[in-house]
């Protein structure tokens, strides 16, 4: 691929990674604008020697807009740079939200630039640990079809795998990612809290091989699975390996789990604990009714301890065939990394006269 000039505007911590993967590969970077103290730490860590500048200027002087900003400030950005006359024709402007597709670079498309959003499934720490952490990591790549190559491109020369997503598909792909790697990280924080007030010194010791097994069997199960059978039913895939109470049925346990938990809760405030067991426990005793993993009258028992005591529980729970909510079979799938946050941003900067730009972290 052709050298380019990249600018990157927020050293936040995907930025500053992914400028410095394109650094890497050959590929010039022009400048960063960096604003908070941390950012221009990480610039200057990851991007040595590269000029720090307001965003119209590391603009002006790329051949590539790389704009790892937060997803709720991409939107007035990209607009206030078009009001401004920023965008130059045959520029490429990539962006790195995963809520959005290309349309969101629409106004700088109407003059004349190359949008593409690329949007890496990873945890990012904003430190030279994630550089390696891309090699095999996957893209979400949405662009127009002339230059979805230039999107796949970028990806594989920064050690990524590019998997094209429609535009349309973007808020459900990211809304996956989110719900899989930031709820596993409250999940751990639930049972590490709990395992301390058992009195257990180090949680994160007793829950590290669990963890660990259960989730490489899932996402084993998962991936075998690809999700669709050969008739193109969706299958089991990583409920498949559930194990515990709920996969064998034994609704005396659920209650009293619920019940321990919830005297947690009374104790200590962590109120959440118990709800989340609650839910989780459903949402378990569904998928497992609908993969034949359990017996009715089972999921009647589980889902009859699981109402007793919860506020929110009305008159009619339903009947076990139907405990999942008309999703049809059950189905756990979703690509993940882990990232960050939105699934994948922790911080994503700006700095500009541009409104929207002023943001510097995301959470």
């Amino acid at each position: 691929m052709t050298r380019l000039g990249i600018g990157v505007v927020g050293a936040g911590r995907v930025g500053a990674v992914l400028g410095s993967a394109l650094r890497a590969a050959g590929h010039p970077v022009v400048g960063v604008s960096a604003v908070s103290e941390a950012s221009l730490e990480r610039a200057d860590t990851l991007l040595p020697g590269v000029p720090v500048l307001d965003v119209p200027e590391v603009v002006r002087r790329s051949e590539l807009v790389l704009l790892a900003v937060p997803d709720d400030a991409l939107a007035e950005l990209v607009a206030g740079l078009a009001a401004t006359g920023a965008w130059q024709p045959g520029q490429i402007v990539v962006h790195t939200a995963g809520r959005y597709g290309a349309a969101v670079l629409d106004p700088a498309r109407a003059q004349g630039v190359i949008p593409i959003a690329l949007h890496p499934a990873m945890t990012f720490t904003g430190t030279s640990l994630d550089l390696s952490r891309l090699v095999g990591c996957t893209f979400a790549v949405t662009a127009p079809a002339p230059v979805l190559p230039i999107g796949q491109a970028l990806v594989v020369e920064m050690g990524g795998e590019p998997v094209v997503l429609d535009e349309a598909a973007r808020p459900l792909y990211h809304a996956a990612l989110a719900h899989g790697a930031n709820h596993l990280v409250v999940l751990v924080a639930q049972a590490g809290q709990a395992l301390a007030a058992a009195g257990v010194a180090d949680p994160g010791a007793v829950l590290r091989p669990l963890l660990t097994a259960a989730l490489d069997g899932a996402l084993r199960a998962e991936s075998a699975s690809g999700g669709r059978d050969a008739e193109g039913e969706v299958t089991n895939g990583a409920v498949t390996t559930l194990t515990g109470p709920v996969r064998r049925g034994d609704a005396g346990t659920v209650a009293d789990h619920l019940d321990v938990l919830t005297d947690l809760g009374v104790r200590t405030g962590a109120t959440d604990v118990a709800a989340s067991y609650r839910a989780l426990s459903r949402a378990a005793t569904g998928r497992a009714l609908a993969a034949g993993l359990l017996r009715a009258e089972q999921g009647r028992a589980l889902l009859d301890a699981l109402a007793t005591g919860d506020p929110a529980a009305g008159p009619a729970r339903g009947t076990a065939a139907g405990t999942q909510g008309g999703a049809g079979p059950a189905h756990t799938g979703g690509p993940d990394g882990s990232t960050v946050h939105g699934a994948h941003h922790d911080e994503g900067e700006g700095g500009t006269d541009a409104p929207g730009a002023d943001q510097e972290d995301q959470a």
